[in-house]
């Protein structure tokens, strides 16, 4: 019984992050992700799903080393916070153009990279998560 009430309790934490973290990231945009969906803006489309891919990853290696809820947040909370600054790094990294301003013009090409860029980070960072 007990190791059912520990399961249901982490999937419950995990869930909560997981809505912490795109709240985050929603936050963190000039506009507003549903409404863009809505529109049917496929750029957008791609960079939040790569937000969300990229989250869960470092979630779910979080929850996958760690025995303990708390060390199982504490280890999110830092790849996460890693995530939200290498989005900034690239961000800084390409000030030929605003990446936001482009998701809002519907730049597919954009949305893709994103997506990579999340992706590609997330692994890396979840092979610090110990």
């Amino acid at each position: 019984m007990t190791v059912v009430i520990n399961v249901v309790v982490s999937v419950i934490v995990i869930i909560v992050l997981q809505y912490i973290g795109m709240l985050i990231f929603a936050l963190m945009t000039p506009y507003k992700d549903m409404e863009e969906l809505k529109k049917g803006n496929v750029a957008v489309g791609l960079a939040l799903g790569g937000k969300f891919i990229s989250t869960a990853l470092i979630l779910g290696v979080a929850a996958y080393t760690n025995s303990s809820i708390w060390f199982m947040m504490l280890w999110f909370a830092i790849g996460y916070v890693c995530l939200i600054a290498a989005y900034w790094i690239f961000e800084l990294l390409t000030p030929s153009f605003k990446i936001s301003e482009q998701l809002v013009q519907g730049n597919v090409a954009v949305g893709i990279m994103l997506f990579a860029v999340y992706l590609g980070f997330s692994f890396a960072i979840s092979s610090l998560i110990i």
